[in-house]
Order: structure tokens, then sequence, then C-alpha cells
């Protein structure tokens, strides 16, 4: 039996790269699996449903079930149908691992306002609104049953949003907001039985520009960099074997796998019986800043 055997999951951004993986893995373990890509190129331009339907013959012929879907994940309209499409053709949705993205990377200093609204719309929208409409399914299944309904959401975040990486600032915006979103809906979704994760991965990717070639890696040695290394964390964090993690996020490779904590104090500063003034503040610059000359990580003095 497999890990997934009775579960119908949805994987977006499916046709190539980490979410290839997450379908294919899911899909060997007994989902059965929404194929999801706009297959547009790493801008965000263009469509082909061709790298969804290799997906999924790939795994109908290895005797799993699968389905094609080709919608922008930004479409809001586009998102609940894809919801809708898994409940009508498998009888229901228990798995979303939202992988979709483009990047439009270019200094802050020069990015145009399309390239902010584009690469924001299709990582941060294009994760909310699968995610929307799945928990909207969730509650009304539990609404209707007075049980939890055992659902899992896995979203895909960024290094670039958890520790800045210049020339994103759409990118990494939108990857934070993922952040934000999945600990967020965490908190929300727990009470009807929907466990919300996250991860940051490392991988070589077409989108990246990084997609290893024959002799990169030599012959009988392991890829630390191969995306399909990223799926079974991904895929266990979405099973029951996992059925009590929630509102995590993870940096995960085919290296190490990470347990990451967000924003946390570093120092705290009392006002005590005084306001704050400019000239109070400025006398306490060391401790509030705790040694860190600039306060920005990495900028130190």
């Amino acid at each position: 039996m497999g890990l997934f055997d009775g579960k119908v999951a949805i994987v977006t951004g499916a046709g190539r790269g980490i979410g290839r993986g997450h379908a294919l893995l899911l899909a060997s373990e007994g989902a059965k699996v929404v194929v999801n890509d706009l297959g547009g190129d790493g801008r965000g331009e263009g469509a082909d449903l061709t790298p969804a339907e290799q997906v999924v013959a790939e795994i109908k012929a290895a005797g799993g079930e699968a389905v094609v879907n080709g919608a922008n994940v930004a479409n809001w309209d586009a998102a609940e149908a894809m919801v809708q499409q898994a409940v009508d053709t498998y009888g229901k949705l228990d798995i979303l691992i939202n992988n979709a993205g483009i990047l439009r990377d270019r200094m802050s200093f020069n990015m145009s306002e399309e390239e902010w609204d584009v690469v924001v719309d299709v990582v941060l929208k294009g994760c909310f609104a699968p995610s929307r409409h799945a928990a909207a399914y969730w509650r009304a299944k539990s609404k209707e049953t007075g049980e939890p309904v055992n659902g899992a959401i896995v979203n895909t975040s960024s290094g670039s949003g958890l520790w800045g990486n210049a020339g994103q600032a759409n990118y990494g915006a939108a990857k934070m907001g993922i952040a934000a979103l999945t600990i967020i809906q965490a908190r929300e979704l727990h009470g009807i039985g929907v466990r919300v994760n996250g991860i940051a991965p490392t991988a070589a990717t077409r989108l990246l520009g990084t997609v290893r070639s024959a002799g990169d890696v030599p012959e009988g040695t392991r890829d630390p960099l191969a995306p399909e290394q990223v799926s079974p964390m991904v895929c266990w964090l979405a099973s029951d074997d996992a059925a009590d993690v929630t509102g995590q996020m993870f940096n995960v490779s085919g290296a190490k796998i990470e347990l990451l904590a967000g924003w946390h104090r570093l120092t705290t500063v009392d006002a005590g019986d005084q306001d704050w003034t400019l000239g109070r503040i400025q006398s306490l610059k060391d401790q509030i800043l705790g040694g860190n000359n600039t306060g920005v990580p990495g900028f130190n003095a």
C-alpha cells in the first residue's frame, strides 16, 4: 500500500522541476494527482500544456492516475475551477501543494511596475487563490460532516523571501508573503483539521537557470541539488505521518533539512514611566540594537 492511497492532490507548477518531482512521488505512493502547469517560461510568458501532459503520461504509464490542469493559478476563477476539477474528477481533495512561480529579476531602483505586479501576482496570489478555494471546500466539508477533514497544504517560499536577495524585491517580497500566509492559514484552518506548512527549497531548476547538464555530477555520485530531492520532505508534510505538524517552515535540499524560525526578539528596552523622545532613543541606541550598529543583519560595522 502506498502512503497516499485514496488521497487526491493538486500540485501547481508541476510540469517541470521541483513540482514535477512532487507529482510523481505522490502518484507513486497512490495519490490521484491534478497536475497543474500553465506551461509558460520562467518569466511567466506564453502557455503550453505539453509539460503537464508529459507528467500525466508518465504517471499513467507507471499505473497511476492523474489529470492535466492548465490554469493560471493567479486567476481567481481558474483557481476555484482547479479545486472543483479535483472534486469532480476524483470525488474529493485532500492535498494542495503550491509550487508555481516565476522570476523577473531587477534591482529595485530599476524595476518596472509591470515586473513587480506580475511576479507578486503569480507567486503570492497564485499561492493564496488555490489555498482560499481549497480551504472553502474543506470548511464546507467539515461543517457537513461535523468532523475534521484531515487536509494538508504545503506552500513554497524561498531563501530570497526569508533572508533577502538583491535583485529580487518582487520575488522576495512575494515569497516572504507566502511564509506569513502559511502561519496565518495554519492558525485559521487548524480547527477544521487542515495542516499548513511551507518550505524554502534549494535545487537546480529551469526557473533559476541552473539545470544540471550531463557531466555536471560525476557518475555514481549523489546530486544534492537534484529537484526530486526536495519532494520527499514536501510529500511527508502532506502525509498522515505529519498529522501533528503545522505552521512550520523548513529549508530543504538534497543536502539538509532545517526547521526555521521567523522574526523573533533580539532585544527589549522598556519605556518604563517615561515617554519616548528622540534624545532618549539615541541615548539607548546600543541597548536597542544590541551591538548591531546598523540594525541590518549582514551589515554590521
